[in-house]
């Protein structure tokens, strides 16, 4: 049982450099500084006064602002307190963000190391991530799970944490042995790091350290800079429009899209990497910024197409900067009605960190809105409501938002469009698609949750960039279940030209996913079948057993997939079957690029698509079943 902390209050702090200068000259025994006299030497010249900082955001009392003039030791206290709630705080209702002004933080000699926990966001506010420095290390270890906290180490349930936007120069001073060795993110689905750069030293993306099985389940970096990097025990890792120095291994599926230093493509298999020269649509998250002045915003990077490399290469993201006083910032218990009424009038969505309990529909009508979750935001059907929805427009920006079912059925958690037309209006534009990021769904864990599909794309022209879509194989007890928990379809993409790049979608009854719409394209897909069908009966349809994770509709012509994977792991009865992994039609125009199965301890999947590939089972658990290209 989680207990909740007590309420906080305070803790949104800002204090910009001019700021504390006038502070420091207000003090006891400041100087007097003599006004200059005009070119005569004889009247002084009138000064104007200096600017006002900007009044500080209130962000509410889970974000924590830190400027570079605080003290390392009350960061690092600060950073250690949120980290002590939340390490294991795994279905817990607490949410956090810890956002640094423009600045250095830490030193050689006293390093600002920390860990991040469930639930909570690290990110840079400056314009370009060289614009905050962390001399230090920010860390996610393997949790113990077993004999008081120190065996069956693994890192499969880190999920729900963000990094970004910040130089991070890695300092192990002070750390013991191997910790010393790396900075190590071991972490699963829901993480995102994003607009890192890694300096003076190794990332590694498992954690060598603790004792076994060391296994992690990831993951997803995008638009950042990295020397060498450990991919170690990861079954599966997407990488998008970033430069690495070297890359160590990949154990089942390593995809890397428009990323310099990837590794060569071609011999898949072995090694198991797929690589694209460049991602064929792309578009940055936003992000949070605070100007010279102390002013914020929220600058919205533009959509690519083609892209290779970092975005912040040469100079500040392409894209438009919103002024925060454009933006509704929402609280929980904020009213939907007052959300709505303030996005009727051309407002942009600022939630802040914590859980939303939704009851009608939020929803967004005009193009170019942006919502935006910090510190994972969460969004809660209440009465079977559908929490979020998108109109037929161009241009919206959906990112760092969480959609749980809850208790009652929804039709759907997430609708973006509804093909009803639209007054007359673009209903979209390939240059301007509208974009999901790091957007996360969840059915079942923290609480009962029920909805019938978790996301449905009807609008053409639409990116999903990096989702967990996941009806729950584990949570709280009595929230989890084949007939408790209850979610037909993860995603189901009508539009046509839908490009998915970082696609996770697990354990739902029926299809994973359902792709009606022509000239789809998804860049890595991963995929757990549901572990808790009772028996055969129950999972299975049409003469076929059990469910695939992904099917391309029958009267599809064109649709593309590089790098996905499709494992089974049926533990409440092993002997189900799953005729194949992956289905599609059977034409030319309906490709798909280096996919696998694998058997996780539990149950078989007899195909890879349709009926090619070799079977899975606990004869060969953990060994893939490959194949290269279908058809």
């Amino acid at each position: 049982m989680t207990i909740p902390h007590p309420p906080r209050t305070g803790r949104t702090r800002l204090a910009a450099a001019l700021g504390v200068t006038l502070l420091l000259a207000a003090g006891t025994g400041a100087s007097a500084i003599a006004a200059p006299l005009d070119p005569a030497g004889t009247t002084p010249v009138a000064q104007k006064a200096p600017p006002t900082p900007a009044p500080t955001p209130d962000f509410g009392p889970n974000v924590t602002v830190f400027d570079p003039s605080m003290p390392v030791s009350e960061i690092q206290a600060t950073v250690d307190a949120v980290n002590a709630r939340q390490i294991d705080n795994e279905m817990g209702t607490e949410r956090e963000a810890l956002l640094f002004l423009p600045g250095t933080y830490g030193t050689d000699a006293q390093p600002l190391q920390f860990r991040v926990g469930y639930y909570t966001e690290v990110a840079g506010l400056g314009a370009s991530p060289s614009d905050v420095t962390i001399n230090g290390k920010i860390e996610v270890y393997n949790r113990c799970l077993d004999d008081n906290g120190t065996t069956n180490c693994i890192a499969l349930n880190n999920f729900w944490r963000t990094l970004s936007n910040l130089t991070l120069k890695v300092n192990g001073a002070g750390q013991d042995g191997c910790r010393a060795t790396a900075n190590f993110w071991a972490v699963s689905q829901a993480v995102s790091l994003r607009r890192v750069n890694v300096t003076g030293g190794t990332l590694s993306l498992m954690d060598y350290c603790t004792a076994g099985p060391q296994f992690a389940s990831g993951g997803y970096l995008a638009d950042s800079r990295a020397g060498t990097i450990v991919n170690g025990s990861q079954q599966q890792w997407f990488t998008r429009n970033s430069e690495i120095g070297s890359w160590s291994n990949g154990v089942w599926n390593a995809v890397f899209s428009g990323t310099e230093g990837a590794p060569a493509d071609g011999t898949f298999p072995d090694p198991p990497y797929t690589t694209l020269n460049q991602t064929p649509v792309s578009r940055e998250k936003p992000y949070l910024v605070a100007d010279p002045s102390g002013a914020y915003g929220v600058r919205v990077p533009a959509a690519q197409s083609n892209s290779r490399g970092i975005s912040w290469g040469d100079g500040t993201t392409a894209g438009r900067t919103i002024p925060l006083s454009e933006f509704f910032v929402a609280r929980p218990g904020d009213s939907v009605q007052a959300i709505n009424t303030a996005l009727a009038r051309g407002k942009h969505l600022l939630l802040t960190p914590g859980v939303y309990d939704i009851a009608q529909t939020i929803a967004v009508k005009r193009a170019d809105t942006v919502v935006l979750g910090l510190g994972h935001a969460t969004l809660t059907a209440v009465d079977g409501a559908t929490p979020l929805r998108v109109a037929d427009v161009p241009g919206v920006v959906i990112a760092g938002v969480t959609i749980d079912g809850g208790t009652v059925n929804s039709p759907v958690l997430l609708q973006v469009g509804t093909r009803n037309g639209n007054n007359g209006a673009p209903h979209s534009d390939p240059q301007n698609p509208t974009t999901l990021s790091d957007v996360y769904f969840r059915i079942g864990g923290p609480h009962v949750g029920k909805a019938d599909v978790s996301l449905e794309v009807n609008s053409d022209n639409v990116l999903i960039d990096h989702t967990w879509v996941w009806r729950a194989d584990h949570g709280i007890a009595g929230s989890f279940g084949w007939d408790v928990s209850t979610g037909r379809n993860g995603v189901i993409v009508n539009g046509d030209n839908v490009t998915a790049t970082g696609l996770f979608v697990e354990h739902y009854q029926e299809y994973n996913v359902i792709w009606n719409g022509e000239n789809g394209r998804t860049v890595f897909f991963q995929n757990e079948l549901p572990y808790d069908p009772p028996n055969q009966a129950a999972w299975q349809h049409d003469g076929v057993l059990g469910w695939a994770g992904y099917k391309v509709a029958d009267d599809v012509k064109h649709h593309t997939l590089w790098g996905g994977g499709s494992y089974i792991f049926t533990n409440v009865d092993p002997t189900i079957h799953a005729s194949h992994g992956f289905e599609v039609p059977e034409t030319p125009g309906v490709v798909l690029n280096h996919v696998l199965t694998v058997n996780l301890g539990a149950g078989t999947i007899d195909h890879v698509v349709n009926d090619a590939g070799a079977p899975v089972s606990n004869a060969n658990t953990g060994t893939p079943s490959y194949l290269v290209r279908y058809p």
